[in-house]
């Protein structure tokens, strides 16, 4: 920033720590023009050849670098626009710069991590407590002016809880503030008893109200969900089905960082934990 330069950068790191935030901001900070390509979406080699190689092939009207920003990375083709970003990286070097954004930083092949300043976004235990400080410190900011009611404590727990998704913590208190107050609720919405209910579901056969639990709580982080199922099965099957039910949520999660549709994947590990396994 000192310097008025960026060079190709590569941001990784856990879902809602700013990555792609920070990215813009650098941006604006410079004065840069910029385009955001969302890789989840776009990931194919066409998006390359045309959208980015349109962009990056013409010169800035303020004679600043360009920059293109590829937010979700770590789903682009790593059989097509991956490799061929290579050579687009150096082609373009004169006038455009590249930032990459992603959660898994194993899923971008090796020749760009070469070519990009690696950023981990992940917070050491020792700056943590500080950063939830400061993040608590920003939401009563945020619901001071917004003038929504709210109960300190209740609040901090609530960061404790989701740290160091910021984004999912601003999204839990954007959803309760409708109510105008945040108070205890917002902790007690997926608690035991709502997985206890799912598994009831289960052990019953009952296929719709398995499908009206999960529609009802798509919002829910995967990483969370696939966790507290596992922690509560352990009361809910039998002994001899829990190496089994292991398995079958260890395959689904893994499943679920590629799923299009994450309903149908979390439908699929209910069916199959609901035929291959024995409730209490």
């Amino acid at each position: 920033m000192k310097e008025g330069a960026i060079p190709n950068m590569l941001f990784y790191g856990k879902a809602g720590t700013g990555k792609t935030t920070v990215a813009r901001a650098l941006a604006n900070d410079l004065d840069c023009e910029y385009i955001l390509i969302n890789c989840s979406e776009e990931n194919g080699i066409d998006t390359l050849r045309t959208k980015i190689r349109q962009y990056a092939s013409t010169v800035s009207l303020n004679g600043n670098p360009k920059i293109v920003i590829l937010d979700e990375f770590d789903y682009a083709n790593p059989q097509s626009i991956q490799p061929a970003l290579r050579g687009a990286i150096e082609e373009f070097h004169k006038n455009c710069r590249f930032i990459l954004t992603c959660n898994f930083k194993n899923r971008v092949i090796e020749p760009l991590h070469s070519r990009c300043t690696g950023i981990d976004f992940s917070i050491p235990s020792a700056e943590k407590s500080q950063m939830a400080t400061a993040m608590l410190a920003r939401v009563e900011h945020i619901l001071t002016n917004e003038k929504v009611a709210y109960d300190k404590a209740v609040v901090a727990n609530l960061i404790k809880k989701h740290f160091p998704d910021l984004r999912r913590i601003l999204n839990e208190l954007q959803k309760y503030s409708a109510s105008g107050k945040i108070d205890v609720g917002v902790l007690a919405q997926h608690s035991s008893e709502s997985y206890k209910e799912l598994l009831g579901f289960m052990k019953s056969k009952d296929f719709t109200s398995c499908r009206k639990w999960v529609v009802q709580n798509l919002d829910l982080n995967t990483t969370e969900f696939f966790k507290k199922l596992y922690c509560e099965m352990y009361t809910a099957l039998k002994p001899s089905s829990i190496p089994q039910a292991i398995l079958i949520i260890a395959e689904y999660q893994y499943k679920s960082a590629f799923a299009a549709d994450q309903e149908i994947n979390t439908m699929a590990m209910i069916v199959q934990l609901m035929m291959d396994c024995e409730f209490n």
